[in-house]
């Protein structure tokens, strides 16, 4: 009886502790030693040294560690969520960019069989059209992440990227962006910033920042290049949706964005 007690007495005590043990699983004291390793990777993987250099400074930030280990899916329906996302304003606000940029909609549809629809409709919910893009700096929040044990392959990954990103000139030491490392205006990982990003305005750069053609395109080509059929359907069930949800694989989201593009479809 006693092993039995003793026994149940451990589980408890480790389901107490659990919690606090996921929300500190690597000593911040050690995130500078870390980093300095992993900069002697990026080194032997071919990134500058100056483009490593935009990592001098890198701070460790718990607060990024509290919101990722704090997450939680989408608690609302469908229906709560569209009718909060999809309102009033962004349908306006959406009509009014696809007139304003009804030449790059029409070369970017040509070009990769996206319509503008399903772009805005992206483009308002990540962003709300570039307002609202992040105010985190992008190199703290990937390396924290990096760091931390949750996830630490992938932002990485993603951290070695976004040098390689900063050796191209498209990212600096001083961009700023979403607390998980997303950059722009409709919010591209660096390793996704890396493969779909266009120069669409033909300026010689891939600007997700500042340049509404080069954003507008790149998701387009992240689109098509998931899949999207020229012509086809986006609702759900559709061969299209399930490239949508290759954009935001929960399916709140991904209803939203279809329901977003199908009202501001029917404001052309």
């Amino acid at each position: 009886m006693r092993s039995i007690i003793r026994f149940l007495g451990l589980i408890v005590c480790f389901l107490w502790l659990a919690p606090v043990e996921a929300a500190t699983c690597r000593d911040p004291a050690g995130f500078d030693a870390w980093l300095a390793s992993f900069k002697r990777e990026a080194a032997a993987s071919g990134i500058s040294p100056s483009a490593i250099g935009a990592l001098d400074g890198v701070a460790y930030d718990p607060g990024i560690v509290a919101k990722d280990h704090g997450q939680r899916v989408f608690r609302q329906s469908f229906e709560q969520f569209a009718s909060r996302m999809v309102n009033a304003n962004r349908l306006r606000r959406g009509a009014s960019l696809m007139k304003q940029y009804a030449a790059t909609f029409a070369r970017i549809e040509q070009t990769y069989g996206v319509p503008a629809p399903v772009i805005v409709a992206i483009w308002g919910l990540e962003t709300d059209f570039g307002a609202v893009s992040g105010n985190t700096p992008t190199l703290r929040a990937l390396a924290t992440l990096a760091y931390d044990c949750r996830r630490s392959d992938m932002f990485q990954t993603e951290l070695m990227d976004a040098l390689r990103l900063v050796q191209r000139g498209d990212l600096s030491q001083s961009t700023r962006g979403a607390w998980a490392g997303e950059v722009g205006q409709t919010q591209f990982m660096p390793s996704s910033y890396l493969k779909f990003a266009v120069d669409f305005d033909g300026n010689g750069r891939r600007d997700l920042i500042h340049s509404a053609p080069d954003v507008l395109a790149s998701t387009a080509n992240f689109l098509r290049s998931y899949g999207w059929q020229r012509g086809g359907a986006w609702t759900p069930g559709s061969a299209n949706f399930a490239v949508i949800k290759e954009w935001n694989k929960a399916d709140v989201y991904a209803r939203t964005i279809a329901y977003f593009s199908t009202r501001l479809a029917g404001s052309e």
